[in-house]
């Protein structure tokens, strides 16, 4: 199973932000680069993401780019699925809303478990436990924050 690469990209962007100060605002380019995510994706995410009310956006010379809420409110889960996550039911037929292959499939269980575990890691994931990990420093060099995707 995999997950979208816009919700590796909105995950990206609110870890990011995480890791600013309180009410630090980024600029687009600057956030664009830091996260290093193409920009003919950027502009979508971002958009995603402000129409969850995850980020806030702010107009003017003063503007830019701010969590809307406490990173260790929102959950991997809740950017996920704001950025259309697929399910099980993308991947695994038997396991759509609407399957009438449910009623035979052998692996059905299996895959209702495994659907139920990933949501439950992803909500367990909070966007600030994450950008404590990112803050820390790696080696030699404590002034910038490294994430994986570095």
């Amino acid at each position: 199973m995999q997950l979208t690469r816009a919700a590796d990209y909105a995950v990206r962007v609110m870890i990011h932000l995480a890791t600013l100060p309180l009410g630090t605002r980024v600029s687009r380019d600057t956030l664009a680069m830091a996260t290093e995510i193409p920009i003919h994706f950027f502009s979508k995410v971002l958009q995603v993401l402000a129409r969850a009310r995850l980020i806030a956006v702010h107009r003017g010379a003063s503007g830019g780019f701010a969590l809307a809420l406490p990173a260790e409110q929102v959950s991997v889960l809740r950017v996920g699925r704001r950025s259309k996550v697929p399910s099980l039911s993308t991947f695994v037929p038997c396991m759509a809303p609407v399957a009438a292959a449910k009623d035979w499939c052998p692996a059905h269980l299996v895959w209702l478990e495994a659907q139920a575990a990933l949501t439950q890691v992803l909500k367990n994931a909070s966007i600030g436990k994450l950008a404590g990990h990112a803050a820390l420093p790696r080696q030699g060099k404590p002034d910038k924050v490294v994430y994986p995707w570095n």
